[in-house]
């Protein structure tokens, strides 16, 4: 569940949207510039014709679903993951690949610069012990062969951050990579479960309106093995990671200011995915939902009604003044989980125009135990009066 709000969607590709209308490069003044402007004029008409709808149920077709769907609004690939040493030094890592389409469908035009897709991608490293959080961003043009997504084999890529199916019949194992000064992964991926469609079939709506929905899919449980580099030194490094992977079009309901994701890996085979979809006043919206997922990958859908995600601790940023909810208690009778989920570390934001904390988690209960990752997305602007957290952006 990784559900940008399109007011949040606008400014979260600031570095870089508005390029699609341009056949030369821009400077950092006229990317922002275009991007403002791109975002008031949206913001006043919310228009959305012409753009591919999300709106039921439709089957899933591999590989072609794992590529790009450009008639769509926005669409991302989403890795996250906990690895270590052999001597247990621990790290967590998140790289993202988004593709926005920044104009509908348009005849081509002769530039070999013209396109209208915008492609941004995330890169941070946890570094758990010393506490140290080390995030870069990229943006980049869907033409020239800058940045885009093909299949058979798979390949996502923004400039050489990468990923890449190892074979043209399946999109793991893969490699993953990713290289920002003395910073990087390099890391081979093998799937352990099945691929597990999110919500009904594949079809992910959240709210009342059926368009406002995704397409989304997730590899819960990828085994990781590679190298990782941090402040100059590579390290042999072994863990799991979990891929996220929706498409879509519309916009979040206007009673919805944000959401808190969760995604653990338990030591008991099992794997946990949790969101809850923030209203107004701090509640957790009606559709809201998650999913556990068994030892041998069967899924268990779970409704709002079905589990409890209340937040125990926050931290306060130094650098934003946001207070975060870093620390949980999660509830999911059905399954006889009740977990503390705590951030590693808890400076784990990402300070960017669309301001959001993301970060290795772990989890602990009577019986179980894992690791995992958190999204705490829309905090920042409006009070909701729960123990100092702040919703809205």
């Amino acid at each position: 569940m990784r559900y940008l709000p399109y007011a949040l969607l606008l400014l979260a590709v600031s570095i870089g949207v508005g390029w699609w209308q341009f056949t030369g490069a821009t400077t950092d003044q006229d990317q922002q510039s275009a991007t403002k402007t791109s975002a008031m004029r949206t913001s006043e008409s919310d228009d959305m014709a012409g753009y591919a709808k999300v709106s039921g149920p439709r089957p899933m077709r591999f590989p072609r679903d794992h590529g790009a769907h450009p008639d769509y609004r926005v669409e991302w690939w989403y890795f996250t993951g906990n690895l270590a040493t052999a001597q247990g030094r621990p790290f967590g890592f998140e790289l993202t690949f988004f593709r926005f389409a920044m104009a509908p469908s348009q005849p081509p035009r002769a530039s070999d610069w013209a396109t209208r897709q915008m492609w941004v991608a995330n890169f941070a490293i946890s570094d758990i012990k010393p506490e140290r959080f080390h995030f870069f961003k990229r943006s980049q043009r869907g033409a020239l062969g800058l940045a885009g997504a093909q299949i058979e084999p798979v390949r996502i890529w923004l400039d050489n951050w990468e990923l890449r199916a190892l074979s043209a019949q399946s999109l793991f194992p893969a490699g993953l990579q990713a290289k920002q000064g003395d910073a990087g992964i390099d890391l081979r991926l093998t799937s352990e479960k099945p691929l597990v469609l999110q919500g009904d079939a594949g079809y992910s709506r959240k709210s009342a309106d059926p368009e406002n929905a995704s397409y989304y899919y997730s590899y819960t449980r990828l085994r990781a093995q590679g190298t990782l580099t941090v402040d100059g030194e590579t390290y042999q490094v072994s863990g799991t990671a979990w891929m996220d992977r929706e498409w879509s079009t519309s916009a979040l309901a206007e009673n919805q200011v944000g959401w808190d994701w969760i995604s653990l890996q338990l030591d008991d085979g099992r794997d946990l995915m949790l969101y809850r979809l923030r209203e107004r006043d701090g509640s957790a919206g009606p559709y809201s939902a998650g999913v556990v997922i068994g030892k041998a990958g069967e899924p268990h859908d779970l409704s709002v009604a079905e589990f409890e995600m209340t937040p125990l601790r926050y931290w306060r940023s130094e650098a934003t003044g946001v207070s975060y909810p870093v620390a949980w208690r999660v509830q999911v009778p059905s399954a006889n989980l009740d977990l503390e989920v705590e951030a590693r570390m808890p400076n784990q934001e990402l300070n960017m125009k669309m301001r959001y904390w993301e970060g290795a988690v772990t989890a602990s209960g009577e019986d179980v135990s894992g690791v995992g990752y958190l999204e705490l997305v829309g905090y920042g602007s409006q009070t909701t009066g729960q123990s100092g957290a702040r919703a809205g952006e």
